[in-house]
């Protein structure tokens, strides 16, 4: 009986006479952990609806809109697959092989979108499969993969009449599966599965190419004096969203007397409206994210993310309180052939969303990028990076080291500017080599010795900053004991 959760384009629910789960319900699902579980559905107004799951039975007669609703209490997290029986006179409905544990929505565009079968280490994580813990759900979305043309007019239609995320299902973990998953969600889970124990659900709306915008409320940006301009008008012709998105809007649906525009996934509000809305009402673990590429383009968008970032977990805490953020800084990519030049410094403003959003943790992957690439084939390293944040976060687990080493501050002292970091114990270079990646002025080496948990460069001079990582293909190299990399970043140097 499987059903799908996408807005606005559910399949209806099984059921047997009048009696019917809502559309979130269905087998294979994860049930978020020490959270009240309700569940709703519809039936014969007046008739009592019983519902039995784990050894507890409640109970709740139905309204006179025909709408039922029964909270159970909450459940520590459990492996064992249970049915949950749901029934109303002579009508039952059986939500079969339901496990609870950690529900995470996993968000952002193509990189989040990567699928395993792509991998570099598909074939080993193939072949030692064990994902009896981990669950998926993993709409589609509609335009997927059509850049540089028009939708057809039957695509055109579904978007202008509501729908966009079609087809989604709980699925388990298995080699059918497992080749469209989110890589870098899949490897997240697997880790955090063996290591905590804890059963995980990923929940994958993702979207290629897709900007910021599309995943914020637009409530909240209305309600923002800074970013409220980002809903005003057509948002194909509008200056305050990426031109990169409005450029692949254009070529999909064109022009259209709608004053907002046409439906796309690019739209702001709109990922949020047609998908994340439907999840509100469900208690979830935390959210992953790894999305930046298309707002990296342009100054003026790579100045405001950080704040436009807080904006959006802000207004996700509304609805799941407390929720932490993970993200993944972005990677490294040549700007030969790709418009990255100001990578470094969006990579430096994701370092300072840490100083700023409370419950947030980043992995850095600038050490296995692409040179050619924007999609890096080793989402293992990305993934598991995440979950060592999780482990460390959310787990309780103080033993694990969720970071690379992340600058603080840089003094300047009888001509030797010392940068001090957190994370730092062991720093050492990736490669066993000299200490790369440092520089004074953004654009030349400096030599760079490690002395401790600081990191010493000479200079006959006070410069005004120290760089790391400047370069939108970097080579730098700081990791500490743990192995994990150093963050880009640029410090004004106190004297």
């Amino acid at each position: 009986m499987i059903r799908s959760l996408a807005y606005l384009v559910f399949f209806p629910a099984l059921a047997f006479g009048q009696l019917k789960t809502d559309p979130a319900w269905m087998d294979h699902m994860v049930l978020q952990r020490h959270q009240p579980i309700t569940v709703s559905g519809k039936s014969t107004p007046g008739e009592t609806v019983r519902l039995t799951f784990k050894g507890r039975s409640a109970s709740a007669r139905t309204l006179p809109d025909s709408t039922w609703r029964i909270r159970i209490r909450p459940l520590p997290a459990s492996a064992t697959p249970a049915d949950m029986l749901i029934q109303a006179g002579k009508a039952r409905i059986t939500l079969r092989d339901l496990l609870v544990g950690d529900v995470w929505l996993c968000l952002g565009q193509s990189n989040m979108e990567f699928p395993m079968r792509s991998e570099a280490h598909y074939a080993e994580a193939r072949k030692n499969l064990n994902g009896q813990n981990i669950r998926f759900y993993n709409p589609k979305y509609a335009g997927k993969g059509i850049y540089n043309q028009p939708f057809p007019d039957s695509l055109s239609r579904l978007l202008d009449s509501g729908g966009f995320y079609t087809g989604g299902a709980w699925q388990p973990c298995d080699t059918a599966s497992m080749p469209g998953m989110s890589a870098v969600a899949y490897y997240f889970a697997e880790k955090v599965t063996q290591q905590a124990g804890v059963p995980v659900g990923l929940v994958h709306l993702a979207i290629g190419g897709a900007p910021l915008e599309t995943f914020i409320p637009k409530e909240a940006l209305l309600a923002d004096s800074g970013f409220a301009r980002k809903t005003r008008g057509n948002w194909l012709d509008n200056p305050a969203l990426p031109d990169w998105s409005r450029e692949r809007g254009r070529q999909n649906r064109g022009h259209t007397e709608s004053p907002e525009g046409p439906a796309h996934g690019y739209q702001p509000g709109f990922a949020f409206e047609k998908g994340l809305r439907a999840w509100t009402s469900t208690a979830i673990a935390g959210i992953l994210f790894y999305q930046g590429e298309t707002n990296a383009q342009e100054t003026a968008r790579v100045a405001e993310y950080g704040q436009l970032f807080a904006l959006m977990v802000n207004a996700y805490r509304e609805y799941w309180p407390g929720a932490p953020c993970y993200f993944v800084q972005l990677s490294s990519i040549d700007s030969t052939g790709y418009r990255s030049q100001l990578w470094p410094q969006f990579r430096d403003g994701q370092r300072i969303m840490l100083q700023h959003i409370l419950r947030s943790g980043m992995a850095v992957s600038s050490d296995v990028g692409a040179r050619n690439d924007v999609h890096p084939t080793n989402k293992r390293i990305v993934g598991q990076r995440l979950a060592a944040w999780a482990l460390y976060d959310y787990y309780g687990m103080k033993n694990v080291v969720p970071s690379g080493p992340l600058a603080e501050k840089a003094v300047y002292a009888d001509g030797t500017v010392t940068i001090f970091f957190t994370w730092a114990e062991g720093l050492k270079p990736a490669d066993g080599a000299w200490l790369k990646g440092f520089s004074l002025d953004g654009t030349h080496p400096a030599e760079a010795k490690i002395r401790g948990n600081t990191v010493e460069i000479r200079s006959p001079e006070r410069p005004a900053f120290v760089y790391y990582g400047w370069q939108p293909f970097t080579g730098a190299n700081l990791v500490n004991a743990a192995g994990l990399p150093a963050s880009t970043f640029r410090l004004r140097i106190e004297p």
